[in-house]
């Protein structure tokens, strides 16, 4: 059986966006519950390149303005500066610079392996309104 390892945010993620810089893909397996219902924590995996530019509805991997790296959708982009909100959030976002987005989330795999790539989140940003509703549903389900 092979042994877990933790390794903090800090120095794992600092190399991911290393090698995200050099052009490489990177798979990081979802831990935390703020993009619920679309990432499972310890169960869905992202897939993650580093892209260009940025645009509202990506998700990403960030470093914020106030030093922690986040998985979270981008929501607004004014200039260099980018606002995050993780899908299952009920309220409350982070900021970070355009420079501080290490990489895009390109596919998103499954616990069943089954791969797809990341919408956009229009219809649930609509539905922010009722996010608290659907979340408190959906963890009572699942």
């Amino acid at each position: 059986m092979t042994e877990k390892k933790v390794i903090p945010n800090d120095i794992l993620l600092g190399e991911v966006t290393r090698i995200l810089a050099n052009g490489q893909e990177v798979i990081l397996l979802a831990k935390g519950n703020s993009m619920l219902p679309f990432l499972r924590s310890e169960k869905d995996s992202v897939a993650l390149r580093k892209k260009d530019d940025v645009e509202v509805g990506d998700i990403v991997l960030a470093h914020t303005l106030d030093g922690r790296y986040v998985l979270h959708r981008v929501t607004a982009v004014d200039g260099e500066n980018v606002t995050l909100m993780g899908d299952g959030n009920i309220r409350g976002t982070e900021q970070c610079t355009k420079s501080g987005i290490s990489g895009t989330v390109v596919r998103i795999v499954k616990a069943s392996g089954r791969e797809y790539e990341p919408g956009r989140g229009k219809l649930w940003k609509a539905l922010r309104p009722f996010r608290r509703y659907i979340l408190a549903i959906y963890r009572r389900i699942i």
